[in-house]
């Protein structure tokens, strides 16, 4: 078993995404992406990092106190180690996220963690290379996210969720691009198509300064 994870930085902070958010939540990001996504806002994890084992990871998740741990990146599936590090977590009683962009397979993901996972839009780039078999493999208890830039990006999603009716039985997260998708727009369309989806902001780029690294 892999035991060694490049890991760009650990950190505790407000969950500012998903159904979680504003809880306290200690996050790890994992170093690289198999994607550029063209409105992403966390190229510093494409390379940056350090090589740490399973164990020192977790004694920092520990010393960290909270009990809602999410492991994120750059994309996390991409590195083997992460798989152990999930079950070790999950093993000691932490309530354990994995965000994952969706174009690699979910499958081998420990079930009791709990999926967000993104639906790459056509505005971001990179549509193209999702897996859609991992829309079979979610559950309940999953969270699916669309990240939406534009009134295409909002038809391209229906016409996805009418495509895939069983998405609707989870979570489904409608996110606008920070500082590009006008919220009252997003918010008008979900009112007026009366769709069952979460508007989904991210709350850590309204409490702190956008850019910012570590929250």
């Amino acid at each position: 078993m892999v035991n060694i994870i490049v890991v760009n930085e650990i950190f505790r902070s407000i969950q500012g995404e998903s159904t979680y958010a504003g809880l306290p939540t200690t996050f790890i990001r994992t170093t690289g992406c198999n994607l550029r996504c063209r409105w992403c806002d966390t190229k510093y994890a494409y390379e940056d990092g350090t090589a740490m084992t399973v164990d020192d990871i977790a004694d920092k998740v520990k010393r960290l106190g909270s009990g809602l741990v999410e492991i994120t990146g750059g994309e996390p599936l991409l590195q083997e180690g992460v798989g152990g590090l999930m079950r070790h977590l999950l093993d000691n009683g932490f309530i354990v996220m994995i965000e994952t962009n969706g174009s690699l397979d979910i499958g081998k993901i420990d079930k009791r963690a709990i999926i967000v996972m993104d639906v790459k839009c056509p505005g971001s780039g990179m549509s193209e290379r999702m897996r859609w078999e991992n829309l079979d493999v979610l559950d309940r208890k999953d969270q699916v996210k669309f990240v939406i830039a534009d009134r295409a990006d909002y038809v391209w999603t229906l016409d996805l969720l009418g495509r895939y009716k069983r998405l609707l039985d989870q979570t489904v997260l409608f996110s606008p691009v920070f500082g590009l998708m006008p919220l009252d727009d997003l918010a008008s369309w979900i009112l007026e198509d009366n769709i069952n989806v979460r508007l989904h902001l991210q709350m850590h780029k309204y409490i702190w300064e956008p850019n910012r690294r570590g929250v």
